[in-house]
Parts: structure tokens; C-alpha cells; sequence
């Protein structure tokens, strides 16, 4: 099968934050199993993008409103990526620093709608030129969610409306959406059908994608539970269509987060010798940021932003910090602007316990997942997750709330076989109990070692997920 992925992110060209791991690692494996997995992504103008060679291999222009629009498709000349990667150039429009904001201001991008359904229509324009049409177009949250109404309902895609969609949802949180008379933005089609843009008299991409594509997805089979309750507003659309819904768990790239090969770590180490490669990434970990090697070490790597739960951390980690409980916390992430201020004076009021780098920083974030004793994950919304993966595989216990994909992945060390800390309720007390936990369990050198050695043997590789994928999309080919 040849399967086309669109979608506003790809590791390592273009990355804010699980999505892009996704479809830089899931299409690798396809394409290992014997299938074509193409990507295609906007032109950003960035240091990894900027930095490697391309050929043209399309050129075109469309009409958007009032617009006439010129676009081109690269494709990249090395296959560094593991599949034939494409980015779409349009000049003016996806040509800006920013996936989604002006790294600059700190501001979404104003014309957010204009750039994403331009992409998507350059991306089709293309499709529709092509040989041959691809088996699948599969797409990725609401910034490519208006694929599938074009591909069913504009005069100017009939030809492709045969063409099954596949629309996974990442994270339900974002909609994408605008007024509903920039319906006009796309390509002709029967006023009849505007209704399907529509979700409580605005267009929303996200909830035109979920009515109009074949299937959907989402990254773990609770998190597709959960949208029917809580999906910020699209709860009744949602449960109309189920029947045509999947949760397929996020898998991880076993090659890249690998602490035997991984060229980020100061010290690699394997299975066999975990505990002695965990103690010395730990003493450098530790050492780096002026902690004390000896007490146990709890990191949270991520998005300061509330879905994350990352409000919660600064009273969290000041309660830990002035009882009794001897733990060092180490954050790394970037996001709300009154986060930072409030981490970078909390930094500075317990030096030797708590330090925080306000900052995207990919080598740092492999080393502290090889260093650290925990990984810390409040989160209110988690539609996969991925940290908890990436830290069980270096051998790092995951402190988890139990929602969304966390609940599919991690077990708590009261059941049988558990191996992390799990919390039900977002509140203080309850995250704090699970810190208290996860330290009785550190002392507990004999339990400890136990749970490191069953989390370093954990399968969370494509190689399962993968199969989930291809067996959906040949039931689509064979409708």
C-alpha cells in the first residue's frame, strides 16, 4: 500500500510536541513492513529544514478566495528519515520560523486558517496531478483535518473522492477554529454541504475532519474513551461517531531512544548493566545542575501549559521541599510566561534541591531521562504520552496521573506486577502522596531495582501498533 501522511510536524524537521514523534517514527516502520509511507509537511523556514538538499518534483498554483496561490513540493534527496519526505513551500505563508507561533512574539500566528488550508490544498493539488492515486491520505489533527470534506465535497476533487482518510486525533484540546465564512477559503463546493464545516455556528477543521473522513483515531484506546466526555466541546460528535472509531497506542522509536547507541547521553549503558549506567548518567545528571547524587531525583520534561498540568508543580514542589522528604526535582520545559518567572525564583530559593532550564533542549531532555530516578506527569489531559515510554526505556519510573494513554501504559506498583506510581485525582494532595510513594520505593533498594529491571524489559516499539495500522487500512482499501 502506498499511504500518504499530511500532517503540521515531523521529528526531527519540525517538532512541538508528540505528533511530530509520530509521524517521524510510525511511517519508518511501515515502510520496514513492505508498504510506501510518504510525509508531507509545510516548507517552515528552520535550521533542519533549511539545511538540507531537495528537488522539485511538483509545481503549481490554485485560486484561495481572492488569492492565486503558487506553491512547490520538495523532496528531500537523502533518505536520512527512513521514508521519502516532502515539504510544501508556499512563500509568504508556511515560509516563517514558527509551527504554529511567532517564536519572536510569543503569538500565534494571525492568519493560522489562510496557512494551514493552504498547505492542505497545495498538498491535494498535488495528489490530484500525481500517476497514481495513493491508497491512503492519512491525516493529522485539525491543521490537515479539512482533507477529507475537500477529497468528498469540492467539485475540484471528485476525482480522488474515492481516496479512504484516515484523521487521527492527537489532541482534541485544539479545533481549529475560525468563522464560518471562511468557508470560502476552499475550493468550490455545493452550499448543502457547509453544515458539515460547522460546529455550533463556527467552522471547526477538527469536527469537519472527525464527520467527513473514512475512519478516525485516536493515540490510545482510553484517551478514545474519554472524548466522549471531555474533548473541549465536541462530546456529542464524538460519540456519533464511534462506530467508525479507533484508539491505537503511540508506539516509540526503539532505534532513536535507545540508551546503548544514544549519541546524547554522556554515558550509554544497556539492560545488563543498567544500575551501573544509570548511577553514572545520574552523578553527571546531578552534577550539572548542582544536586546531591545520593537523594532520589524526580524530573518533569514537557510543556508548561495546563493540559500538561504543569500549574500544579510549583506548589507541588515547594510542599515536597519543606516537609521532611529529603528529593531533588529537576524541570526542564517551556511555555506559560508567569511559569517561568515563578520556576526561575523558586530555582533560586532551594539551591541544591530544585533547578529548572526554561528552555527546548533535546540533548538535555535524553540525558535527564537516562539520570533521573522518576519521570513526573500530572497531567489533566494526556491523549497518549509518550515521556513515560522514553523514560521507561532508560530506565526511569514513571509518576503518572492515570489518564489518557498514561492509564494504558503504566501500572502501579500495588497491583500485581506494577511497576510506577499512578494517581487518580488532579489535585495536590494526591500528587503529592504519589512523590512520597515513589520515595519509599527508592529506599526500598531491593523493590527498586526490581521495578527498574521490569521497566527496562517493557515492549513500547511500533512493532505492535504498526500491525494495528496496516490492518485498518486494508480493511478501508476492501470496502
Amino acid at each position: 500500500m502506498r499511504i500518504i501522511y499530511l500532517s503540521a510536524e515531523c521529528y526531527p524537521a519540525a517538532k512541538v510536541g508528540g505528533l511530530a514523534d509520530v509521524v517521524g517514527s510510525l511511517p519508518k516502520y511501515l515502510n520496514q513492513l513492505g508498504h510506501t509511507c510518504e510525509v508531507v509537511i509545510p516548507k517552515y523556514d528552520n535550521q533542519w529544514i533549511g539545511s538540507r538538499k531537495y528537488e522539485t518534483v511538483h509545481e503549481g498554483a490554485f485560486k484561495m478566495a481572492e488569492d492565486e496561490v503558487e506553491f512547490s513540493v520538495l523532496k528531500m534527496k537523502e533518505n536520512e528519515l527512513g521514508f521519502p519526505f516532502y515539504v510544501i513551500d508556499i512563500p509568504g505563508r508556511l515560509d516563517r520560523p514558527g509551527i504554529y507561533m511567532d517564536p519572536l512574539s510569543g503569538e500565534g500566528y494571525w492568519d493560522e486558517l489562510e496557512r494551514f488550508v493552504s498547505f492542505q490544498i497545495a498538498a491535494l493539488e498535488w495528489i490530484k496531478d500525481g500517476e497514481k492515486d495513493p491508497d491512503i491520505i492519512h491525516c493529522h489533527d485539525h491543521h490537515t483535518g479539512l482533507v477529507p470534506f475537500m477529497l468528498s465535497k469540492c467539485n475540484r476533487y471528485r476525482s480522488m473522492s474515492d481516496i479512504p482518510t484516515v484523521l487521527t486525533v492527537h489532541n482534541a484540546e485544539y479545533h481549529g477554529v475560525h468563522e464560518l465564512d471562511n468557508y470560502k477559503l476552499l475550493p468550490a463546493f455545493n452550499i448543502d454541504n457547509v453544515g458539515l464545516l460547522d460546529w455550533d455556528g463556527r467552522l471547526n477543521s477538527l469536527a469537519a475532519g472527525l464527520k467527513t473522513a473514512w475512519q478516525t483515531t485516536t493515540v490510545s484506546k482510553n484517551y478514545m474513551s474519554e472524548l466522549s466526555e471531555n474533548s473541549n466541546g465536541l462530546e456529542m460528535l464524538f460519540q456519533q461517531e464511534r462506530q467508525k472509531s479507533k484508539g491505537i497506542l503511540n508506539g516509540i522509536d526503539t532505534k532513536v531512544w535507545d540508551p546503548a547507541s544514544d549519541e546524547l547521553l554522556e554515558y550509554n549503558f544497556s539492560y545488563r548493566n543498567r544500575k551501573q549506567g544509570k548511577r553514572k548518567n545520574k552523578e553527571y545528571l546531578c552534577k550539572e545542575f548542582g544536586l546531591n547524587p545520593d537523594l532520589p531525583t524526580i524530573s518533569f520534561i514537557g510543556r508548561l501549559v495546563r493540559e500538561k498540568g504543569a500549574d500544579l508543580l510549583p506548589d507541588l514542589f515547594k510542599q515536597v521541599l519543606n516537609s521532611n522528604l529529603e528529593v531533588n526535582f529537576i524541570l526542564l520545559g517551556t511555555g506559560d510566561p508567569q511559569l517561568h518567572q515563578t520556576l526561575s525564583a523558586m530555582a533560586g530559593d532551594h539551591v541544591g534541591y530544585f533547578d529548572a532550564t526554561l528552555e527546548y533542549n533535546e540533548q538535555l531532555a535524553h540525558q535527564i531521562y537516562a539520570g533521573s530516578d522518576f519521570i513526573l506527569m500530572p497531567s489533566r489531559v494526556e491523549p497518549c504520552g509518550l515521556n513515560q515510554m522514553f523514560a521507561m526505556r532508560y530506565g526511569t519510573v514513571p509518576i503518572v496521573r492515570s489518564v489518557g494513554g498514561l492509564k494504558d501504559t503504566v501500572q502501579d506498583i500495588s497491583e500485581e506486577n506494577g511497576y510506577g506510581i499512578t494517581f487518580e485525582n488532579f489535585n495536590l494532595e494526591a500528587a503529592a502522596d504519589a512523590i512520597e510513594r515513589a520515595v519509599e520505593l527508592y529506599k526500598n533498594s531491593k523493590e527498586f531495582s526490581k521495578v527498574l529491571s521490569t521497566i527496562m524489559k517493557l515492549d513500547f516499539s511500533w512493532k505492535r501498533s504498526a500491525g494495528e495500522y496496516i490492518d485498518m487500512y486494508k480493511a478501508l482499501t476492501t470496502k
